[in-house]
Formats: C-alpha cells, sequence, structure tokens
C-alpha cells in the first residue's frame, strides 16, 4: 500500500529560475512519510512522547525532470522493507497535471531512542500496521528486505 501526499510548489521551493531547488523535493518527501506513519495513527508527537524517533540513515535518489512554481505533486511513499529498528521506503514524485515522474528515491530510516540517539526496536504497534503494508520491490539490484 502507497501514500500519496498532494503538494504544490511554492516560491520558497524554488531557484532563481523558478525550478524547484534539489534538497526540497528530501522536504517533500519527508513530510509524505511523516503524513503517512500518521495515516497509522502515529504522529511525530506521540512518537515523541514515546521516547521514539526517526532518522535517515541511507538515502538515494534520482532526478529525472523539474518540477516548476505552483505545480501541483504527488509524493509517493510506500514502504519496501522493514527490520526490528528500520524502514525502507520507495518514493516518488510526479506533476499532478501530466503524471511525469520527476524523482525517486529509496529512504532508509532507524528508530532511535530520544533520549539516548541509539537504535531502538520499532514500536509493535507499529510494526504490526507497517507489516500489513509492505510493497516488496526486486528493483535495487534483487533486494527484497531489510534486516
Amino acid at each position: 500500500m502507497s501514500f500519496t501526499l498532494e503538494q504544490r510548489v511554492y516560491i520558497e521551493d524554488t531557484d532563481f529560475g523558478g525550478i524547484v531547488y534539489y534538497v526540497n523535493y528530501l522536504k517533500f518527501m519527508e513530510r509524505a512519510r511523516t503524513e503517512m506513519l500518521r495515516s497509522f495513527g502515529f504522529s511525530q508527537q506521540s512518537l515523541s512522547a514515546d521516547n521514539v524517533l526517526f532518522v535517515v540513515s541511507q538515502l538515494e535518489s534520482r532526478y529525472l525532470q523539474p518540477a516548476c512554481l505552483d505545480d501541483e505533486l504527488l509524493v509517493e511513499a510506500a514502504i519496501e522493507a522493514s527490520g526490528a529498528a528500520k524502514l525502507l521506503f520507495k518514493q516518488s514524485i510526479r506533476r499532478k497535471s501530466d503524471s511525469e515522474l520527476l524523482c525517486t528515491a529509496h529512504v532508509t530510516v532507524v528508530c532511535v531512542s530520544a533520549d539516548s540517539k541509539k537504535p531502538r526496536r520499532l514500536p509493535s504497534g507499529l510494526k504490526m500496521c507497517v507489516t500489513e503494508t509492505i510493497e516488496p520491490s526486486t528493483d535495487r539490484a534483487g533486494v527484497k528486505g531489510a534486516g
């Protein structure tokens, strides 16, 4: 199951030429991952109150086409795999008007304790939600899961 967040490109997201500055694609993807977890019932505030934080430990992105000022974007997040303390997301950004694929990414996030900043197991309720939504993929050198 994938999650899609609609995002409009504002002037603050662009460079002088009206094209989305590359790092802002990562911000859009972060928002989609956050909203996906919220849709499972896990807000950032509730996770933090339970001593849970997520940190990006690995990111691979590919920029294919530019997004421009006022474009409406569809930012997708899908969980490909999970481990005891990490989640592997496959993400994409498309232009809503023509479904043009603009950017893709694989993002690994690690669950850490808010106080110690050391890895910890995913909360059991979140792990159950994640297990039900995993979309395995073999488009990354045959890798199907994460340990």
